[in-house]
């Protein structure tokens, strides 16, 4: 059958594709605008495994947060530029593949994510409007690492210079506290909730080396102990978040000391810089 301008103006609505590329999938598929679109579709998915192995060293980090959820989440999502970053497709899309990530607790990989209907785009599954805003950006995109933590969660996505993703497990009510702690995270790097959260080895090493310094310095024995424990509080405050004076303090107050003024109860934390591996993630939780 012959296809009106009518018609490919509609599937080009429907889909933000050329219209030639609209022409053509109405011609395939005799003017049917359903088929056309997923004729679409799955053309985008073989242009896609074509070009699956192109570098993606760009990306952003999707968030569902929100003290009042059952779940907070992080997904990485990954591509081949920055300008891709800005898209606000891209973004709608990183954020919602966080969204179903939380709801549902049973999804442990990409592809069974991708299966989960969009959260913004009800009767399209993840997987869809994957191939969908790929034939648009013409550009691969992939989900890197994802993580959920049950109860609320606040969080922080920085996107300028060093790309990272912070998402905080917390008790309490003050959404914007979580929000300007998870900024603290991003920008202080810690790496432990708390002194318990730090690599046994780490802080023995650290105690080792203070002690033979000390003694070093010819300080007796008997006050060696005290002017390293006096020490260690230093190396814990340089890397344990709730020992760590509060970015946005005006009064030198401790991270731990600003939540406990908000009524925030800190149990857990991933913070995630772009590209890192998932084994150099840093994530720390309450014992």
């Amino acid at each position: 059958m012959a296809v009106t301008a009518a018609a490919v103006k509609e599937l080009r609505e429907k889909t933000g594709l050329p219209m030639m590329d609209c022409k053509k999938a109405l011609t395939e598929c005799d003017g049917d605008q359903e088929a056309a679109v997923q004729w679409l579709r799955e053309r985008g998915a073989q242009v896609f495994e074509k070009r699956s192995g192109r570098a993606t060293a760009f990306g952003r980090f999707g968030l569902y947060i929100g003290l009042d959820k059952a779940w907070g989440a992080m997904v990485e999502l990954k591509c081949e530029s920055a300008p891709v970053t800005t898209n606000e497709e891209f973004i709608q899309y990183a954020n919602d593949l966080a969204e179903a990530l939380a709801n549902n607790p049973s999804v442990s990989d990409a592809d069974s994510l991708l299966a989960l209907e969009s959260p913004s785009q009800p009767g399209s599954t993840l997987g869809d409007i994957k191939n969908d805003l790929f034939n648009r950006i013409r550009e691969v995109f992939n989900i890197g690492r994802m993580v959920r933590l049950e109860g609320g969660c606040g969080g922080y996505s920085h996107n300028a210079g060093t790309v990272s993703g912070v998402l905080l497990s917390a008790d309490g009510s003050d959404d914007e506290a979580a929000r300007g702690i998870s900024q603290h995270i991003a920008a202080m790097r810690p790496a432990g909730l708390s002194p318990e959260d730090l690599p046994s080895e780490i802080v023995d090493n650290e105690r080792n080396i203070l002690r033979e310094a000390a003694l070093a310095e010819g300080k007796p024995e008997n006050i060696v102990d005290k002017m390293v424990e006096g020490r260690m509080r230093n190396f814990f405050a340089e890397r344990v978040l709730t020992s760590q004076e509060y970015v946005k303090a005006e009064n030198k107050e401790t991270v731990g000391e600003y939540a406990a003024s908000t009524g925030l109860t800190l149990k857990q934390f991933v913070h995630w810089e772009l590209g890192d591996d998932a084994d150099d993630s840093e994530e720390s939780s309450e014992e």
